[in-house]
This record gives C-alpha cells, structure tokens and sequence, in this order.
C-alpha cells in the first residue's frame, strides 16, 4: 500500500485548483503515462528548462531581439483591423528611445483597451523581434501596472510545454500541487547532505519552480542536485532490491562436464579471443552455483556475443535443461537460428525457431516439441514470453539486445523456468555511469577484444554534392564482386526535413544498376522483409538499400561497404552500429559517410570521431557526452532511465553516492523495516519504483 502522507501528491492533476478539463487533457498529453492521467507529483517532478530574468530592464533600443524581455512603455495608438478584415490589432508603444508594435492575432478588442489605455504606462513582457524592419513582440505574455509588475517574480521558470498549453496555466498548475506537497520524512543519510551541502526535498523542490537567480534551475544547482540524489537512490535501491530478490530465489547448479561445448569450440573456424574465454569462465561460474545468474554481456560490434552465448546454452542443455534465447526483431532471431542451428545439430542438440510469424498450423507442433523437453535449444522473438509458451525445464534465458527490450520483459523470460538464469546481450557499448544506471542489478562482462583476421573498416565523410562520386565507386566496386548497404533515414519523402527517402533512393540505384538492388524497410510485411535480406545475403542482390531496420545484428560477412546518407542526423552510436554491418568478413571494408553541409558544432563532432576510432567504448562515451542518456540506445523504452531530474552525465558524481548508500543500506536493513528503512519506501513509492517495494519480505 502506497503511504498514506503520499496521497495528494498522486491526486489527478485536474483536480487542482485552476486546471480546468481543456488544460488537463493538455497536461495528461505532456506529463501522463501511457494511458494514464497526470497527477501532481508529475507536475513537481517537471523541471523548468529556462528562465524569463527580469532582474535587468531594458529600454527598446538596448533590448536584445529573439529573447524574452521586460520593458516599460507608453502606449501610443491602437491600430484595429479594418472593418471585417482578419488582421491582427496593433498597439505602438514607446519610451524615450524609440518604439515597437505589440500585436494580437484573433484579439479580445475590450481587454486590449481595458489593459492598454491610450497614454497609460505599461510593462510588457514578451519576445522582442524584427518584422520587416521594426520591432514588435507578438501576443505578449505580460501586461501589468506598477501594481501588477510589483507581484512578478524577478526570475520565473519556464516549464516544457505541449501546443495549446500556455505557461501561466502550467505555472499555475505547479503551484497547486507545491500547496499540496506534504512534510515528507528524511530518507537521506544526514552524512551525506553536509558533505554535499544538500537542503531538505521540500526547500529544494519549492527553490527549483521558484528561481532566485537563472542558476536555480541548473544540474550543477545545489537545489537540483538535492533532487537527482532522491531520484537516484530511489532507483539504485529498487534495481537492488530486484536483484536481492532474485538472489534470494534459490538459483539451481547445472552440472556439466563441458563435453558438448567442447565440441562446439572444437568445430569452430577460428580461436576463442581472450575476452570470449574470460566471460565463458565468468558465466560457467554462475551456472555451476547455487545462486541465480543476472548477468550482462557488452561486446562492441563483432566481439563474438553470439558464440558466447550458443556456448553457455550448450552448457546449460547438457545438464539436462533447456536453454532460450529471444531477439528483438524476426531478422535477428531467424539469422541467430540459421547460424546456430547446425553448429548445435552437429553436437547432437535439436534447436526451434518460434516467431510471431510462425504458422498457425505449425504452432502447437513447436509448442508441444517446447513444453515435451524434445528439444533443448529454443530460439525466438517476444512469441516466447507470450501466447502460453511453456518450458519442460528452462534453465538458461539469453536476452539479445537487452536494450529493446523491458526490464519487465527481461524477467518474463527467466520467470518461466523453474529460478532460470538469466543473461543479457549487447552490442552498444555502455559507458560506466549509464551501465550502473540501466543495469546496477546484474554482474557485468565485457568483451573487449575482437577475433584476430577482422580488418580496419575505412570511414570517410563526403558532402551530398559527391554522391556522384559515390555511385561510380560503386559501379566499379561490384564489377569486383562486392556487395554494399546504402542507409536512408527515412521511409518517404519528408519536406520538412529534407531527407532522402529510402524508396526513392531505391528507385534511382535501380535506374543504374538495376535488379541488383534491393530494399527494406520497416514498413514492410515479415515475409518481404525476410525475402529482402535473404536476397542479399545469397548475392542475388548486392546492393541493399535500408532504412536503420538493418542496424543491430544483420550478418552478411560479404557485405564490404556501407553508405550512411545524412550522417549529420544520425546519433554517434547508431553511426557505429550501421558501420558495423561491414568488416565482418576478410575483405578490406569501407564506410562513407554523406552529409549535407552546413555541419553543426555537434554533428562535425560526430563525423570526427567516427573518423578517428573503432573503439565502442570510446564512441560511446562521447555519445554519451554529446547527447545525454536519453538518447544514446536510441528510443526511450520501458527498462531505461528516463530520469525526470537527474542527468547522468552532470550527476555521475551522485549517482556513486547513491550506488554506494542503497548497498549500506540493504546491507544493514534489508526489509528496510528502521526509521530510515520506513522514510525510503515513501522514496520508492515517491519515484514509480513501487513494483521494487512488493519485492520485500517485509512489504
């Protein structure tokens, strides 16, 4: 049960005084989970992003344009549209330096005159700009007597907004809910706050929507560093807690001679790399302990993630239970299926592939093989944690991609075998402060090495003028036997942002080179998708257009060039990701990189590091510090941050602090039953993280 002393801060928004049922419906579109109504802890949580600094008040001709300002003006002339006319009502306004015009569009003609009096003294607030060579602030957002000026806030927030939600109503909204902030218990380390000179949440959460100065609202602010403190330690303890539980759930020792692995290593074309045999030892480790397995795997590109894996599962299955493993798209499981299927084959293992395109009539008979224990080795999509899938006796999950996938999802997995172990994949390389933020309740591997015989992929980066240039490369290229991706960023023509669509780039490849180049694109059906790929992989295509569907995991080892179109918009990650698709294989490979110039400051960083280095670790890091964590595993999805007042990367520093309190704290009261212990379940529940409270023994 959530604490009592919560309940008005998870009231519905509307219910505040001044939300109305238009403005709520606005603040559930902007702040509301899916499905969801806002409430006013989402209000709290919803930091400004600027602020309006009235502190300084400029005349008209010292006021700097395209900024909110403050100005004291005499209103001078009304300038009404003629008679039926839809334009909009001017006023002139002046002061001893010169003029501007305020203009309203669709105006209340009485409250302009009401509040803009001919000769009246008035300060107006609003965006000063230059129309056709004088200035004017359109719909100002501030109209006030010296009475009004008087109750305006020298600084004042500006909050995030949807269209249609105007400030004053947002701000509004804000107050309601700081009126209804109760005195909450301590729940931080009183050590802690004096070494960092921290306040108490409620001053903190009051100073951040009510900015004494610009620098109020900042990360580095002590206010916000109050707040991305709680916020942190709320996660790090319930991402332990999980983990607690999972540990305290009985793991099961799978007892292997290692005869069936050996035998798959000994077929293999090529030596384990150092990395590959130092995680192997790490999960066979896991496996054969009576505590239950969590455990990431990071492996830049081409580390060699999959072999890892078919190794642990062929463990697992030789003592006698099955192993699983779910990708996130059918590409990937059907590529991870034909390139698994006949190594497990030779070593005398039986392998399935279930997909949600798996026919209707094949269906029960891949159920049956499943849920029998026929076969040991069960590839697959999401299918595997839906639609009544039952195991004989799953003892291994493997989750590729881990990123795409939910932490709720993650569990689905290994909560259907009897306390399964679990391991998780990926091939984005994760800086250290994000890895402890996404995944502080696994064991961590690394593989840092790449198999011996990989060649440096070439990158360049060439304006959209040379793509002339490119096309020719190519014709000479495939003359050669090669094989090329060229990636667009868009599935249709988009006039806003100017994008080359991939069914048009398409189209013009097959004016020259004709039916050797194929598409896909993820708006196309399974099947086509399937058709696509496979084309290419058998050479029957060789050039194979795509939109980002192609990023994660597609194998074509032929496969020597790839062409980014508008690099300038793809993330530093997603960059190397697509880079990624060549050099798989001997050939010398290369990268090319289009963009259409004028670069910004941060795309021409982009550009430049992927230049200088292959590292995805280095990459990341500096994605990492480019784009924020938000971003950088590309779309926001359940099991990721999305901090609403932390900042991975200006908070680093806290988020060790709060790592470091919620081990002490689970350490010393682990059903968190104390004084202290009772204060952070209000934390838990403060911060969404009550599924992490249903965890306790106690709760």
């Amino acid at each position: 049960m959530r604490p009592s002393i919560l309940d008005p801060l998870f009231g519905r928004a509307e219910a505040l005084p001044g939300v109305g049922p238009k403005t709520a419906i606005l603040l559930n579109r902007l702040l509301a989970k899916a499905g969801g109504e806002a409430r006013a802890v989402d209000l709290l949580f919803h930091a400004p992003i600027n602020v309006v600094d009235r502190r300084t008040r400029p005349t008209l001709k010292d006021a700097p344009l395209d900024t909110l300002v403050l100005i004291k003006v005499r209103v001078a002339e009304h300038r009404r549209p003629e008679r039926n006319a839809k334009g909009p009502f001017k006023v002139l306004v002046e002061d001893e330096t010169g003029d501007a015009v305020l203009v309203f569009f669709l105006a209340n003609t009485e409250w302009i005159e009401r509040s803009l009096p001919i000769g009246a003294t008035r300060w107006v607030s609003g965006r000063l700009e230059l129309y056709d060579g004088h200035r004017q602030i359109v719909h100002p957002d501030r109209v006030l007597d010296e009475a009004g000026l008087a109750k305006l806030p020298l600084v004042e927030p500006v909050h995030g907004l949807t269209e249609g939600l105007q400030q004053r109503f947002m701000q509004k909204a804000i107050e309601g809910a700081l009126e209804r902030l109760p005195n909450l218990p301590e729940w931080q380390n009183p050590t802690v706050l004096a070494a960092n000179k921290l306040g108490g949440f409620g001053e903190s959460l009051r100073l951040l929507h009510h900015p004494r100065e610009p620098g109020d609202i900042a990360p580095t602010s002590l206010a916000r560093q109050r707040l991305a403190l709680d916020e942190l330690l709320a996660q790090q303890l319930a991402l332990r807690l999980m983990r607690g539980k999972l540990r305290r759930a009985p793991g099961r020792e799978h007892r292997s001679a290692g005869r069936l692995a050996a035998a798959i290593e000994a077929n293999l074309p090529f030596e384990l790399t150092g990395a590959q045999k130092r995680t192997l030892d790490e999960i066979r480790a896991d496996l054969s302990s009576d505590q239950r397995m969590l455990r990431l795997v990071q492996g830049d590109v081409g580390s060699g993630k999959t072999i890892v894996a078919a190794l642990a599962m062929a463990h697992v299955a030789e003592a006698g239970r099955q192993a699983a493993l779910m990708a996130p798209t059918e590409i990937l499981a059907r590529q991870h299926f034909e390139r698994l299927e006949p190594i497990f084959d030779a070593a005398g293992l039986s392998t399935v592939l279930l997909t949600g395109r798996a026919k209707l009539s094949e269906r029960p008979g891949l159920r049956a093989q499943i849920s029998s224990g026929e076969t040991r080795i069960i590839i697959g999509t999401h299918a595997l944690i839906t639609g009544g899938v039952m195991f004989d006796d799953l003892g291994l999950a493997v989750v590729d991609e881990q990123h795409r996938f939910g932490v709720t999802q993650r569990l689905a997995l290994g909560a259907k075998g009897e306390a399964a172990d679990v391991l998780v994949m990926t091939a984005t390389p994760i800086p250290r402060s994000l890895a402890l933020a996404l995944f502080g309740d696994m064991d961590s591997s690394v593989l840092d090495e790449k198999p011996p015989g990989r060649t440096p992929i070439k990158t360049r980066a060439l304006p959209q003028s040379r793509i002339g240039e490119v096309v020719d490369g190519l014709k000479r290229a495939l003359e050669s036997g090669a094989r090329a991706y060229w990636v667009c960023p868009l599935v249709e023509e988009n006039e806003d942002l100017d994008l080359a669509a991939a069914e048009e780039r398409f189209e013009d490849l097959k004016r020259i080179f004709g039916e050797r180049v194929g598409l896909v694109h993820g708006r196309m059906k399974g099947a086509e998708k399937d058709a696509a790929m496979e084309a290419f992989q058998k050479g029957e295509t060789r050039i194979l257009v795509a939109t980002t569907v192609i990023e994660v995991g597609v194998d074509v080892p032929e496969a020597t060039i790839m062409v980014i179109e508008h690099a300038e918009r793809f993330g530093l990650a997603q960059l190397h990701q697509l880079r990624g698709r060549v050099g798989r294989g001997c050939g010398e490979s290369s990268c090319l990189l289009l963009y259409k110039g004028p670069l910004g400051e941060a795309a021409g960083a982009r550009l430049t590091t992927l230049r200088q280095t292959e590292d995805g670790f280095r990459i990341a890091e500096e994605d990492l510090r480019l784009r924020g964590e938000g971003e950088i595993l590309g779309v926001r999805q359940a099991g990721l941050p999305g901090f609403r007042l932390a900042d991975i990367v200006a908070h680093a520093r806290l988020l060790a602090t709060a790592r470091d309190d919620a081990e002490l704290i689970l350490r010393r009261d682990p059903d968190l039953t104390s004084e202290r212990g009772q204060a952070l379940r209000v934390l838990l529940y403060l911060f969404d993280r009550d599924e992490a409270v249903k965890l306790l023994r106690a709760g």
